[in-house]
């Protein structure tokens, strides 16, 4: 009887866990972000996301992206990097502009998990904005109009987050219509 009670508790557990665990990988880009992975391990995957990982290569952040973290990425997406003028990401990409790559790739990055669900709290805490210092050691506002988030950066650029909460073993990405940059 013991034996049978185990099976089946074993057998619940095995369902809903898988259910569970497949509820939390989310597409993007194309390409299932699974939670297991990493920041880096998942956005390689996603074709939305080529240019942000270039320059991530580029700037020499993988290793940190890898590391433990928790980290909370706002991503901007392909799209997102068109919007810049003309020859914007080219000259990024340049290894003599490595230090300004650097510098607006972590102005993207909160340290700590913050879930869209953390950041909603943190707004209504700041009667509608909530300040997030970045890892560039720059601000961020974010802010809500309806039940869609936004971003603005210290130049007063805005971008809304299309895909919340997706959640990596190293904290949980944001995806961006825009680039957020920092102060000049």
């Amino acid at each position: 009887m013991k034996t049978k009670k185990f099976l089946s508790i074993a057998l619940f557990a095995l369902v809903f866990g898988a259910t569970s665990f497949a509820q939390k990988s989310v597409m993007v880009g194309g390409a299932a972000m699974y939670p297991t992975k990493n920041i880096v391990e998942n956005a390689v995957n996603s074709k939305d996301h080529t240019t942000l990982v270039a320059a991530v290569k580029a700037a020499g952040l993988v290793e940190t992206l890898q590391s433990k973290g928790p980290f909370t990425v706002f991503a901007p997406t392909n799209a997102a990097f068109d919007k810049l003028p003309k020859g914007t990401v080219e000259t990024l990409l340049m290894p003599e502009n490595m230090k300004m790559l650097q510098t607006i790739l972590t102005y993207h990055v909160v340290a700590g998990k913050m879930n869209a669900s953390d950041i909603a709290k943190a707004i209504k805490m700041g009667n509608g904005k909530a300040t997030l210092k970045t890892v560039s050691g720059g601000t961020l506002t974010a802010w809500m109009k309806g039940k869609d988030l936004y971003i603005t950066d210290e130049n007063g650029g805005k971008s809304k987050v299309t895909i919340a909460d997706v959640n990596q073993s190293n904290g949980v990405i944001h995806v961006l219509d825009a680039v957020v940059l920092p102060k000049k």
